[in-house]
């Protein structure tokens, strides 16, 4: 005797599929239909292929550290970006720090929106006296200058890790960058999540889930959180830019790897060699060209994002 699958039960998987892939085509054409967010997926893709492959475009980062030109030169057929201080060439730092800019920013990014998510739903959902306290904490690092209270944590953070600890290859110094941004920029996403749950938790579907006996945890991760997670996923493409400047923001005063040369620690280096008294522009165009380019990109996405994933925000704006 033979098993045979129930009727419509193949066809109802097929169809679940087909369903997804039209959605999923749907949101790429409306994404990709805007420019903004056409410009900002170009821009992304060019800086990430940069980022994941940079041996791919230069040499490796060994050979980048040491010194093959004369310092200052500048820009030339065989260095297109010219030279630093140290006669290194700045086209391979600048492609080679993408991808140490760029992952700072992705796990700072992580660590703000699962800090501010979390907040925003417990405060929302929860109400009272814990919404009170989360968002009196939260006001308190809204309103304190980013750039203070790193520099007041980062000493801190750095005594805690210690100054060998190492995580997926990355120093403690860019360690303390990271976790520095991810505990000072979580403010404004806990503000925009805790305002949309708000809303979502006075609708029919959450009180049915009190009536049958659901608790206050299953809720908020079975039916809140599925109800936020557009608004987070636009949020954290802007927490992305935001992540990005302050990252270079920080390695440019001083709290970078020296021998790391992200972004922000090529412009400090051309800020301590002089690059700009003494004429050499070649020295800070192209990191900082990088910067903006990215930080631009982030933010155009996000605000497609934002409009595809929320039609109602769309005329808002």
């Amino acid at each position: 005797m033979s098993l045979q699958p129930i009727a419509g039960t193949t066809d109802l998987g097929v169809g679940r599929w087909t369903t997804t892939g039209r959605r999923a085509r749907t949101f790429v054409g409306r994404l990709l239909g805007r420019t903004d967010g056409l410009v900002g997926v170009v821009i992304l893709a060019f800086f990430t292929v940069i980022a994941l492959f940079p041996s791919v475009f230069v040499g490796p980062l060994e050979g980048v550290l040491s010194a093959t030109g004369q310092p200052l030169d500048s820009p030339s057929l065989a260095y297109p970006f010219g030279t630093d201080e140290l006669g290194r060439d700045l086209l391979n730092l600048t492609v080679h720090g993408a991808r140490i800019s760029m992952v700072i920013g992705l796990l700072a990014t992580i660590i703000t929106v699962v800090i501010g998510s979390t907040v925003g739903i417990v405060a929302g959902y929860v109400g009272g006296v814990v919404d009170n306290v989360l968002m009196r904490i939260t006001d308190f690092f809204l309103v304190l200058p980013t750039i203070v209270l790193a520099l007041i944590l980062a000493p801190i953070i750095l005594d805690v890790i210690g100054a060998q600890a190492e995580l997926f290859g990355i120093r403690s110094t860019l360690l303390v960058i990271v976790i520095v941004i991810g505990l000072t920029s979580w403010a404004t996403t806990a503000r925009v999540i805790r305002s949309q749950v708000l809303s979502v938790k006075e609708r029919m579907f959450v009180d049915r889930a009190r009536v049958i006996g659901s608790g206050g945890g299953q809720i908020m991760r079975r039916h809140i959180l599925p109800n936020v997670v557009n608004l987070i996923v636009a949020q954290s493409v802007l927490t992305f830019a935001t992540a990005v400047f302050t990252e270079t923001t920080l390695a440019f005063i001083g709290l970078g790897d020296p021998a790391a040369p992200s972004w922000g620690q090529i412009l400090n280096n051309a800020q301590s060699a002089g690059a700009p008294g003494l004429g050499a522009w070649w020295y800070i165009v192209p990191p900082a060209a990088a910067v903006v380019l990215v930080v631009l990109a982030f933010t155009l996405l996000g605000n497609a994002l934002d409009d595809v994933l929320n039609p109602k925000m769309l005329g808002r704006r």
